[in-house]
């Protein structure tokens, strides 16, 4: 049975969310990581949409939606929707750059038992996770 060690992050206004939640990671040197759940405000979002090589940037009032996915030594891959003040609805692959406005409340679930890293996929020709077990061979 793997362990599962609970992370609950309150962010600061003013921070950079993606480069927050991959140093707190860092900082307890976790080899693997994901986001449970995450909702708050941003004053800037930087979403990259599906298909898109460029990022979407978006400012103002945002609240966030939903915000989840992997954290990983090298690299990351976290999706968010997010809001604006009339509604409007915008969701992608979370790029730094997207700052927190009043509080981002996350849940980040750390995986002592389990490395993710990021590799070159032939079928894709894109850097995809590969989750390795860390546990110990048992006899």
């Amino acid at each position: 049975m793997s362990r599962i060690e609970v992370l609950p992050l309150r962010l600061i206004p003013g921070v950079d969310l993606r480069k927050t939640l991959e140093a707190e990671v860092s900082n307890r040197s976790a080899p693997a990581a994901f986001v449970a759940s995450g909702i708050g405000s941003l004053s800037a979002a930087r979403l990259r949409l599906a298909g898109a090589s460029d990022v979407e940037a978006l400012s103002g009032d945002l609240e966030i939606l939903t915000l989840a996915g992997t954290l990983a030594a090298n690299g990351s891959h976290l999706h968010m929707s997010v809001s604006d003040a009339k509604g409007g609805v915008s969701g992608g692959h979370v790029a730094p750059g997207c700052i927190v406005r009043t509080t981002a409340e996350v849940l980040v679930l750390l995986l002592p038992d389990w490395s993710f890293l990021r590799e070159p996929d032939p079928a894709t020709g894109l850097r995809e996770l590969v989750v390795r077990s860390r546990e110990a061979p048992r006899s």
